[in-house]
């Protein structure tokens, strides 16, 4: 498609450099245990998502991935029952960093890495997810393994990651937003949930869940944690607070004044200067970044995903 189509030349940057930003992705993903995930191999075995879809090309970038999960888990602490279990059975307040590190390697693994691996770790995850269960401080009662708070979770993440890369790196077609949803089908079937399969049916369940979602303190306190944590690699925490706002930035604009957060996100010049981070991002090929390596895996060249022949 056209938008993919005008991608540039990817930047395979020296080994010097390489080897700064190879440190520096593998902090922001936890990668330095290999044995929790293996990107390059099952050498030929495919991934959950094909290499041509657009979720590998959405997924490469990591500077919209960490904006995008932000994103998605402000909308997840917008819902009672789910901010409750992720507060209370989950170590963001005590340990955001490698909280926050764990999830974006759980992403890269359901899209990267090969298909035997991503379905053991769901499998495994479902089974941590059966011992969250309690009651919200307003007696509701919740479990991690609900369907309706799977479904808000899954629905949530593909937003959050969908609209970053579109908001703040590459705008994408209407064809190409719908494909991405439907390609998320099959993963989110094995987190026992129901995948929204088009951006209208993301609308329709934001719409059907608004009703549920609130203002909290526990949100603000998330917001101030990822604004201070030394979260990003050193070369980029100046920047930390303007991407947090960015991802606030992209929480509904109907939904903003319900979780109290109308007014807080970017200015225009700001937006400006993290599209440009996002487009630069988006070209560097570094062979720590999970996408390359599952390339590698594919027996794909290195550039496969920033490639202009091969765009979409």
């Amino acid at each position: 498609m056209k938008s993919f189509a005008r991608a540039t030349t990817p930047i395979v940057l020296p080994w010097p450099l390489q080897g700064g930003l190879a440190a520096a992705t593998r902090a922001l993903f936890d990668l330095g245990d290999q044995s929790s995930a293996d990107f390059l191999r099952p050498v030929g075995e495919a991934a959950l998502v094909p290499s041509d879809s657009v979720s590998w090309r959405v997924f490469k970038n990591p500077l919209s991935l960490f904006i995008g999960g932000v994103a998605a888990v402000i909308l997840e602490l917008a819902e009672p029952r789910v901010r409750t279990g992720v507060w209370e059975h989950t170590t963001f307040r005590s340990d955001p960093i490698r909280r926050l590190r764990r999830t974006g390697l759980a992403a890269m693994v359901t899209i990267y890495a090969a298909r035997s691996k991503a379905e053991a770790m769901i499998a495994a995850i479902r089974r941590r997810h059966d011992r969250v269960v309690g009651l919200t401080p307003g007696g509701e009662v919740y479990s991690a393994n609900d369907p309706e708070l799977l479904n808000w979770v899954q629905s949530t993440a593909a937003y959050g990651f969908l609209q970053a890369y579109h908001t703040y790196v590459r705008s994408l077609s209407d064809w190409q937003r719908d494909r991405y949803y439907a390609e998320g089908t099959l993963t989110a079937t094995l987190y026992g949930a129901s995948a929204p399969a088009s951006e209208a049916a993301v609308e329709r369940r934001f719409e059907a869940m608004s009703n549920r979602l609130e203002r909290s303190d526990i949100l603000f306190e998330f917001l101030a944690i990822m604004r201070s944590a030394p979260i990003l690699p050193l070369p980029l925490r100046p920047v930390q607070p303007l991407l947090i706002r960015a991802a606030v930035d992209l929480t509904p604009r109907r939904l903003q004044p319900i979780v109290g957060l109308a007014g807080r996100g970017l200015n225009a010049w700001e937006a400006r200067v993290v599209q440009r981070m996002g487009a630069l991002a988006d070209r560097l090929v570094l062979e720590a970044n999970p996408a390359v390596q599952a390339c590698r895996r594919m027996r794909l060249p290195a550039d496969y995903l920033y490639a202009h022949k091969n765009a979409l």
